[in-house]
């Protein structure tokens, strides 16, 4: 009895950290990428794109603070999600911690480019010219380089998610209808970023597609989360 105290409260633990992380993750990219980088960044114009981050420096500065915060929580649902699905299937339960580490180190890679926008723009500070080609041309390639690693990264995403609502299948406690939406958001994320990546000639289809999916893309993930929070490891795993 004790030891079965033991572990619903472990699962319970990990439930509250998963779901606590999964939260705050989502405000600082609804932050970091849907207001800040949305407003600071226009594709195609270097000049325009520079001149607004010269301009919102500090703005810029809190969107790399956004990132980071989005690194340490990825981390933290990296393991929480493990502790959580191991007593379903420990070995798809670990494939999937795998491959959200995975995905958090392309995204490391991928804000280490941010930051060196940050730092060309710091260093060049004194050199505020809307004509400054060189400088912008650098800031923008730096940029298009983030949004491309990070999109290669949200393929390992959706493929991690995929792993998720398959372990989550296997289970009754969890409602089926998460662990659906939790595979659709895993498909969604491979296709759309399978198609930024390798079809860029399909650029119109993709936004189209991207916009249609992007319900299950955010509701999966956010969707277990708050019901990680409320309900999850309350009780024990039923079969």
């Amino acid at each position: 009895m004790e030891t079965l105290q033991q572990d619903t409260n472990q699962l319970r633990k990990s439930a509250v950290i998963a779901g606590i992380s999964l939260l705050i993750m989502t405000l600082a990219a609804f932050f970091s990428y849907g207001y800040v980088h949305s407003s600071l960044i226009t594709n195609g114009e270097s000049i325009a794109t520079l001149n607004k981050i010269q301009m919102s420096s500090g703005l810029f500065s809190a969107e790399i603070f956004g990132w980071l915060v989005i690194l340490i929580t990825d981390v933290l649902v990296s393991w929480a999600f493990y502790m959580y699905l191991k007593p379903i299937h420990q070995g798809y339960s670990l494939l999937a911690a795998w491959l959200r580490l995975m995905y958090t180190a392309i995204l490391a890679i991928a804000i280490s480019n941010l930051i060196q926008v940050g730092n060309l723009v710091s260093d060049h500070g004194e050199l505020f010219n809307q004509s400054n080609d060189t400088l912008a041309s650098q800031v923008m390639m730096s940029i298009m380089t983030f949004e491309s690693v990070w999109s290669l990264g949200l393929i390992v995403f959706g493929l991690h998610l995929l792993v998720v609502g398959f372990v989550a299948l296997k289970n009754k406690t969890i409602p089926k209808v998460i662990s659906i939406l939790l595979v659709l958001a895993g498909v969604s994320y491979m296709l759309v970023h399978l198609l930024h990546g390798f079809f860029p000639i399909l650029k119109d289809a993709t936004s189209t597609i991207e916009t249609i999916l992007s319900i299950p893309m955010i509701v999966g993930e956010l969707g277990f989360g708050i019901w990680l929070l409320i309900k999850g490891g309350k009780k024990p795993f039923s079969n």
